[in-house]
């Protein structure tokens, strides 16, 4: 399934962005869009994932509770993130991610899961 991630930018700390992923086929309402970021020499690490049947089922990495929200629009066959209270942390390049099946709620963090990427978008925030 090509994924095609973008919304990302250079914001300020403070700031925010809303990075976007169009699926370019429906994909199953069973499976789930994630989010995670990779800066350079460091692994590819979790952000936020969303169930695409529901509204409600929504899992976020610790450092992005409270500051970023997955959302979707099923419609567009698109998920969003809207990043607040952006950090210098947050610097990295953004990728959305679909597996081949369904996974279960523990296993959306791990990035081995996931077969389908989009190209990343990058996203800089300066303090």
């Amino acid at each position: 399934v090509p994924l095609q991630a973008c919304g990302g930018g250079s914001v300020q700390a403070g700031g925010c962005l809303r990075l976007s992923c169009a699926a370019s086929k429906v994909i199953s309402s069973n499976h789930i869009m994630g989010w995670f970021r990779q800066t350079p020499g460091k692994e590819r690490e979790f952000v936020a994932a969303i169930i695409l049947s529901s509204d409600d089922n929504t899992a976020y990495a610790d450092s992005a509770k409270g500051r970023f929200t997955i959302s979707k629009d099923n419609s567009k066959n698109t998920v969003y993130l809207q990043m607040n209270s952006l950090k210098s942390d947050d610097s990295a390049v953004y990728y959305c991610a679909t597996p081949a099946y369904t996974l279960s709620a523990r296993a959306y963090s791990n990035y081995n899961n996931y077969k389908y990427w989009g190209q990343g978008t990058l996203v800089t925030v300066s303090s």
